[in-house]
């Protein structure tokens, strides 16, 4: 490999903020922060939404209000009864 044209690959530490969880794993991410973990001083990372926090990993779904929306269609563009036929095909013998 070429040197000087790779960036550094090291360990840094995550921190996701809604849930203040933090874990170490390795990345190539610049960042000017750093912080204490395990007694040693790692680079930091502040994000948002990790596998502690993700509705989908902890099982906290919301579910949507679906029926609202087909109501709601329903309303506004008419239902299928109410609709009147585009074409009519008629058999010819």
């Amino acid at each position: 490999m070429k040197k000087g044209i790779h960036p550094d690959y090291r360990e840094v530490v995550f921190h996701d903020l809604s849930s203040d969880y933090k874990f170490l794993t390795r990345s190539t991410v610049q960042t000017k922060d750093t912080i204490e973990f395990e007694g040693q001083t790692y680079p930091l990372v502040k994000i948002e939404v990790s596998s502690q926090s993700h509705p989908f990993y902890t099982g906290k779904n919301v579910l949507l209000d679906t029926a609202g929306r087909v109501d709601k269609f329903r309303k506004r563009y008419g239902t299928k009864e109410n609709a009147t036929p585009t074409s009519t095909t008629t058999s010819q013998s």
